[in-house]
């Protein structure tokens, strides 16, 4: 097993690694940044200067309300942590254990669980929204329960494929021959061994959780005016791409940097975390 400091070294040699850990650094810098400054205030109204070009007052130019884009990419990044720091921890939450009591049970329990997770794979976050939207109506917790209810079977399926390989090893079933039960064998060899395998999807997990809530703003679903969302500047853009394309180019970008970061902070982390991997590095 790799020592902290040879796996720090290797870390930083993976260049995909390091590039998408700095995306997210951003975007993490963004989001914290809009908690104690902004240019102007997201929510600021200014008409007489709206559309205006980028400049020395507005670094990005403003859009159709005159608020400034800067203020807005930047407070925005919050809403986009927001959700996929908590819908994924309801993926991982639910989902892990789940799939842990499915791996230890077998039998009618893991296919009770598995018939469960294909049942919820039927509702997409989309059409999870949709339903919540019409009996609570839209917005933010919405979408971090549509999406968080998707990332529930995905975690489940990859947690009790994972389980079952490591229950068939020989180290768990001399566990059980001194006597250990299921539950103690999950927390103690079963978690330990298949927990980088969660880190890794958590990330793919995140970005995707990025994607569906811009999705979900977009289509009016998710978070609600007047408070800034990277894909409900890209719903009040659509009327204006030939008049003004920035104001969908920047929200776009940040779309991109965000999951591009992600993947490859995820991809980088398989790599790293993988014992097989890392000897080929």
């Amino acid at each position: 097993m790799s020592t902290a400091p040879g796996f720090i070294a290797r870390m930083w040699h993976h260049r995909s690694f390091v590039l998408g850990a700095a995306l997210v650094a951003l975007l993490a810098a963004s989001a914290l940044l809009s908690l104690a400054w902004t240019p102007y205030p997201a929510r600021e109204i200014d008409i007489p200067n709206k559309l205006l070009p980028p400049g020395a007052a507005h670094w990005l130019g403003t859009d159709s309300l005159g608020r400034d884009i800067v203020s807005l990419l930047l407070v925005g990044a919050r809403a986009a942590i927001a959700v996929g720091v908590i819908a994924v921890g309801i993926g991982i939450t639910f989902g892990v254990a789940l799939g842990l009591l499915a791996a230890a049970r077998r039998g009618w329990v893991e296919e009770a669980v598995m018939r469960l997770a294909d049942f919820t794979f039927a509702f997409p976050a989309l059409l999870t929204a949709i339903m919540l939207t019409a009996i609570y109506g839209p917005g933010l917790l919405t979408s971090i329960v549509a999406i968080g209810i998707f990332n529930i079977p995905v975690f489940a399926r990859i947690t009790r494929g994972a389980a079952n390989s490591i229950w068939a090893r020989e180290f768990v079933l001399a566990a059980r021959a001194c006597g250990k039960g299921a539950a103690r064998i999950t927390f103690e060899h079963v978690l330990p061994n298949i927990a980088s395998l969660l880190i890794v999807q958590a990330t793919i997990q995140f970005a995707i959780a990025i994607l569906a809530e811009a999705a979900l703003s977009y289509l009016g679903l998710g978070t609600q005016p007047p408070t800034p969302s990277w894909g409900r500047m890209l719903n009040e853009a659509q009327t204006l791409l030939f008049q003004a394309p920035q104001l969908a180019i920047w929200p776009g970008l940040a779309i991109a940097l965000s999951v591009l970061g992600l993947n490859l902070m995820g991809d980088g982390l398989r790599d790293l975390l993988d014992p097989r991997l890392a000897r080929q590095r």
